[in-house]
């Protein structure tokens, strides 16, 4: 039975699911979940972000215009005769308005932030595209110079990625002043490039000739220049694809694409003292439908024939002007505020398919109890409720059952079960000399018996010791 589908009342009474989209998590799930939250966050911290937090739901006005055809998307909050607001669609424009709204204590900040974001997007459930979803967001705001802050962050997503062992990944890079200048140089019309682009950026989907059809037909633009375009845009490699750029005269003489140029040329020499340049791969047809981009733009993609393998895990990329699209004007007309900002979103959900597909046929270890105190006979609930607080004081995790005669054979059982390695049993016989016996779950071997026998005010010393020795 899926997560989505829980019952049906045989009456004809209220079928309980989740709603479209969205779905339950097991405890096996979470212990997966969690441990790529640890391990996104140890990255993060290692490169010196702090955390902040943002509401779940924005005002409407702050997330409008910002994310292009994907605008749709948002969901809108039901009026209640108050102010107008709809749940967030991602981190990064409520991060834009937290520093538009803190600018001069939050001008220059790394940040990380982890939280639940939320699109009507039509649902891939098993390939992790979902209605809610977290996403873990690495930002650098602040004026730096050129390509550091954006090296540094695709470094993170590297470290981040191989962290997690989700196996081959590689990273589509492009620019949006190189993407802008070709279409520029193909003399698109300026109106048009927008939605050229968002076009364009189906080509991870879409063949050439069916991209080609909706520019022509969807967006009237002329075939010959959608012929142009399409020179450009099937062109993916390294630095000699950079290299081959900077000869093409049509390209170099337009001033926003010799940017680009000069900005990738720059970002792939970091690159490679960061020794992560063969994990780049530049694609002139990544595009980021999302309005706000203006710089770098990069996507972390796994083979789709790998297990579990999802596509896109991460995106990100420079957007140095949605800080001032938020904030008032002075009295030149120039925003009163700009902070530059270059930034990374790792899909929580989509590496989990990943990850949940590969350990499939591994048990996976929910619960972080060390010890379970089992008694032996009955009676003994008090003693050990007393000998699990002696425990708990110390820092071990330890639980019992809640039974006042619990059966030896389903302690051992619960033991099993839960992966505990450590055993600890009192009987009346153990109080009466003081005693308690101690059995390492981990030792398949016979050699322990029943437990050895430890005087009781040696147990927390044993315990601790044991517990640092993994076998």
């Amino acid at each position: 039975m899926s997560s989505r589908q829980l019952t049906t009342s045989s009456s004809g009474g209220l079928t309980l699911k989740t709603p479209k989209g969205t779905k339950d998590y097991t405890d096996k799930d979470m212990a997966i979940r969690d441990q790529v939250f640890s391990t996104i966050t140890q990255v993060f911290k290692k490169h010196g972000a702090v955390t902040i937090d943002t509401p779940v739901f924005e005002l409407t006005e702050i997330l409008a215009g910002k994310y292009g055809e994907d605008s749709k998307l948002i969901y809108d909050l039901a009026d209640q005769g108050g102010e107008q607001c709809s749940l967030r669609y991602d981190l990064t424009v409520p991060f834009a308005r937290f520093i538009a709204m803190h600018g001069k204590e939050y001008q220059n900040i790394k940040r990380y932030h982890i939280a639940k974001v939320y699109r009507r997007d039509q649902p891939a459930m098993t390939k992790g595209r979902l209605r809610e979803f977290y996403q873990c967001d690495f930002d650098i705001a602040g004026t730096y110079d050129p390509m550091i802050p954006d090296a540094e962050i695709l470094r993170i997503l590297c470290e981040a990625l191989t962290a997690l062992d989700i196996g081959p990944y590689s990273i589509k890079i492009n620019h949006r002043k190189i993407l802008d200048g070709i279409f520029q140089a193909c003399h698109v019309p300026e109106e048009n490039i927008r939605s050229i682009s968002a076009a364009v950026d189906k080509l991870d989907k879409l063949p050439w000739e069916q991209v080609k059809q909706e520019m022509i037909q969807e967006r009237g633009l002329d075939p010959t220049v959608a012929d142009r375009i399409g020179d450009y845009v099937k062109l993916q490699g390294g630095r000699e694809l950079l290299d081959t750029l900077s000869q093409d005269t049509k390209l170099t003489q337009n001033a926003m694409a010799a940017q680009g140029l000069a900005d990738m040329k720059l970002l792939f020499e970091f690159l490679e003292v960061l020794d992560i340049q063969d994990k780049m791969r530049l694609d002139l047809s990544l595009a980021r439908g999302l309005d706000y981009y203006t710089g770098v733009i990069y996507e972390a993609i796994t083979p789709q024939s790998t297990v579990g393998g999802v596509g896109s895990v991460a995106a990100g990329g420079r957007y140095d002007e949605l800080v001032g699209m938020l904030v008032g004007r002075n009295k030149k007309g120039k925003p009163s505020l700009q902070v530059p900002c270059v930034g990374v979103s790792l899909g929580v959900e989509r590496i989990f398919s990943i990850l949940a597909a590969k350990y499939q046929d591994q048990p996976i270890k929910s619960k972080h109890t060390e010890v379970l105190v089992m008694a032996v006979g009955g009676g003994l609930i008090k003693e050990q409720m007393r000998l699990a607080k002696e425990l708990w004081d110390h820092g071990i995790k330890a639980s019992f059952m809640y039974k006042n005669k619990p059966k030896l054979d389903k302690q051992w059982s619960l033991c099993e079960k839960d992966q505990i390695p450590f055993a600890v049993i009192i009987g009346q016989d153990e109080l009466d000399s003081n005693q308690v016996r101690l059995k390492d779950m981990r030792v398949k071997d016979k050699s322990q018996g029943g437990g050895i026998f430890i005087e009781r005010s040696n147990l927390i010393d044993e315990l601790k010791n044991r517990l640092k020795t993994n076998l």
